[in-house]
């Protein structure tokens, strides 16, 4: 009982400076909107212009990496995981960003603005995806990446960010979405595929014209072919709670380590 009491005022500082990070303001950074157009039925490109604020700029270091944007009148901000590579984001200046457009969202409200109008960013958040954990390609050889919806916009950062796909001999894209309208990024595919990566189109509600695959990502995975070498084997997974849950039981028990199975946060 006296260890107890003794603890205590040492339990209640810890506690009090707790809360009071947890209620420590966020940080915003004021930034105009430079672009707002259409990605896919319901999915649209936001850029967003950071190049008076090079700190912030500059704080995207990893694809994957994500963080908060508060738009004129919306209640609550919304987390957005940042598109456009690092690189990009430091030449240019800009934030890219693939927003779902949910109706009464803050989302919504982002994909309706114009050019000009000001949003407010916090700061970039996450690891992102730690690459230094499927490196070298030569250990590496086979890459595995799952995405459903608007989760292909990390996916995306990755891509164009450059982990070596062309030196490895099997990368492969496994990209859910309800239907082709919905399937933003479609021009960049034969680009992607020009870097060494073979893109893998699922669709949940095809129109009767589509040969490719149907259904989910996770069951289209497990209809493809087998992993031929389970430890020099990654994967990257960015999507629904469901899919990341499914796919990611699939991996483990084909052989693939857990800790080779990145995600973005």
């Amino acid at each position: 009982m006296s260890t107890i009491r003794s603890l205590a005022p040492v339990l209640r500082r810890r506690l009090s400076t707790a809360c009071a990070s947890l209620l420590d303001p966020i940080p915003w950074t004021q930034a105009p909107v430079s672009r707002v157009f259409p990605a896919a039925e319901s999915l649209f490109h936001v850029c967003v212009d950071v190049s008076h604020a090079p700190r912030l700029a500059s704080s995207h270091t990893r694809a994957g990496q994500y963080l908060q944007l508060r738009a004129p009148g919306a209640a609550w901000p919304t987390f957005l995981a940042i598109a456009s590579p690092p690189a990009r984001t430091a030449a240019g200046g800009e934030f890219e960003f693939l927003v779902s457009s949910v109706p009464g969202s803050t989302a919504e409200r982002l994909c309706r603005l114009k050019r000009g109008d000001l949003v407010e960013l916090s700061a970039v958040m996450g690891e992102g995806f730690d690459v230094d954990r499927i490196e070298p390609p030569e250990d590496y050889p086979t890459v595995l990446m799952f995405a459903t919806g608007s989760g292909i916009s990390p996916i995306r950062s990755l891509i164009e960010s450059g982990f070596d796909a062309a030196r490895r001999s099997d990368v492969r894209v496994y990209y859910g979405a309800l239907n082709l309208r919905r399937m933003a990024y479609q021009d960049r595919f034969k680009y992607w595929e020009s870097s060494g990566i073979e893109i893998i189109p699922v669709l949940s509600e095809p129109d009767c014209n589509w040969i490719g695959e149907a259904g989910n990502v996770q069951a289209a995975f497990s209809r493809a072919r087998k992993i031929s070498s389970p430890f020099s084997t990654g994967a990257v997974i960015c999507g629904h709670r469901q899919m990341r849950e499914e796919v990611t039981s699939i991996l483990v028990k084909g052989g693939v380590q857990r800790d080779k199975i990145l995600t973005n946060y």
